[in-house]
């Protein structure tokens, strides 16, 4: 092993995402928002997983993303879990996320599924904190058969607790302030 795998990912990683999405947006926010948040999520789940919450979408969101570049930089486990995050090609919304579901529901890939629900919880926390109803709407018809594809018993318990919480509350104006995990 050299002394570049005992260096933590996540930082490299970080740097690598947010100039790969380049001017990219979330919603009002830079693109590292959504990044941030999800390896904020990430972080507790150890450093492949934080390298991977910031790469998590380079490969879907990035043209000419190359997986042979992310294995070169962050090694096997965190490129196989970017390539079963990345949303498989499709007509549109229901077409992509019931191909990528499908491929969640029979993985074994722990830090996809760590990331896949961490970026649930920031996409939706952001749905609360911006008042999008709309979007916040899209992933509560999806949580059943997200959740069914995605959770497993004992593995990031307390982001899926957060999840179902905030499917069962019936409006935006019934969230309080996102929690921040520390």
């Amino acid at each position: 092993m050299t002394s570049s795998n005992l260096l933590p990912k996540a930082p490299g990683a970080r740097i690598f995402a947010v100039e790969a999405h380049g001017e990219q947006m979330y919603g009002q926010h830079r693109y590292s928002h959504h990044l941030d948040a999800v390896a904020e999520l990430a972080r507790p789940y150890g450093d492949d997983a934080e390298a991977t919450a910031y790469l998590h979408d380079v490969k879907e969101d990035v043209a000419g993303m190359s997986l042979d570049a992310l294995r070169e930089r962050f090694g096997n486990e965190v490129t196989e879990a970017v390539d079963l995050l990345s949303d498989p090609p499709g007509a549109n919304r229901k077409e992509r996320k019931v191909k990528a579901y499908a491929r969640l529901a029979v993985t074994d890939n722990r830090l996809a599924l760590i990331v896949k629900s961490c970026d649930r919880l920031a996409n939706m926390r952001a749905c609360v904190a911006d008042g999008n109803d709309r979007l916040l709407d899209v992933y509560r018809s999806e949580h059943p058969t997200f959740r069914a594809a995605a959770y497993r018993p004992g593995l990031c318990d307390e982001i899926w607790t957060e999840l179902d919480e905030l499917v069962e509350r019936p409006s935006i104006a019934d969230f309080e302030a996102p929690r921040h995990c520390g």
